[in-house]
């Protein structure tokens, strides 16, 4: 038989692995009320947890399990099952699809069907399937900021040499974050030699950038004396600028500039109609300096 005849009757016999189509979906959380506070928990902040409600449905198939969700679990896992029958999700992982909604509602589906306690597998590529809209019963998420990754572990794990070692680590890598009461999904942050304000605005991009636009044709970008607007950055479909601030200042201080902030961005989002020549320069130049994530 010859070596083309021998690999047609090999494709042949052969069982096809199904392809797994993949989609893009730019705006994973729409429709969720805190859709905005999301995507800062994936994007911005380091070390943060909320409370979930599972749908009834499920809760009727899977009992009414604790969940958690986690801006980062270890090792970057999708999800996690504890002894008691807790779960965590979290957000920041290495493997993702197109619509991370899906990959989340995946992540728990796999986990409220592992065994208490048990390694949870989450396939890399779901397909289609429930989004995070469909496991939930949606609304605003309690959001708890932390120090550190002790609320990973169960009572005395850290008493475990390699435990603590590893929780060492991921602890040294948080960088000090704290969610800002002045705006929702504003978070004040500082990094090497630098802090920033990070805002996850709400509007729709288009309504966003004009009302940024003009704030920049006024000179009323900046948050105060000392400050500078650095730029923005689009994740998952929302706009969300950035400030840079003097290291030495702590969070809490920024509050009342984030306030009169949020005004005047109120205000110059609901004027509406179309920019004068000084905006639309001023748009080009915020354009300029946009970066996406997601």
């Amino acid at each position: 038989m010859s070596k083309r005849r021998k690999n047609q009757r090999a494709a042949e016999t052969t069982p096809k692995r199904e392809k797994v189509r993949d989609i893009f979906v730019p705006r994973p959380f729409e429709g969720l009320v805190d859709e905005p506070e999301w995507i800062a928990l994936r994007e911005l902040v380091p070390a943060a947890s909320a409370p979930l409600r599972l749908a009834p449905d499920l809760v009727e198939e899977f009992g009414d399990r604790p969940v958690t969700l986690a801006t980062v679990l270890p090792m970057a896992a999708p999800a996690m099952t504890k002894a008691d029958g807790r779960v965590f999700i979290g957000l920041q992982r290495h493997i993702q699809s197109g619509d991370v909604s899906r990959d989340l509602a995946e992540a728990l589906l796999c986990a409220l069907r592992t065994e208490p306690g048990g390694q949870v597998a989450v396939p890399p590529l779901p397909g289609p399937g429930p989004r995070l809209q469909d496991v939930l019963v949606d609304g605003p998420l309690e959001i708890t900021m932390h120090d550190g990754f002790d609320f990973w572990l169960d009572p005395g794990a850290a008493d475990d040499p390699t435990v603590q070692a590893s929780l060492e680590r991921a602890n040294a890598a948080i960088y000090p974050t704290v969610r800002m009461s002045a705006a929702k999904a504003a978070y004040w942050c500082q990094v090497p030699e630098k802090a920033h304000v990070r805002w996850v605005l709400p509007e729709e991009e288009d309504v966003a950038l004009d009302a940024l636009a003009r704030l920049g044709a006024a000179g009323s970008l900046p948050l105060g004396d000392g400050t500078r607007f650095a730029g923005m950055f689009r994740a998952h479909g929302r706009l969300v600028p950035v400030w840079d601030l003097p290291e030495q200042t702590p969070a809490g201080e920024w509050e009342e500039p984030v306030a009169q902030f949020a005004k005047r961005y109120a205000e110059a989002a609901a004027e509406g109609g179309p920019l004068d020549a000084a905006a639309r320069r001023s748009r080009q130049g915020l354009l300029g300096r946009q970066l996406t994530l997601r």
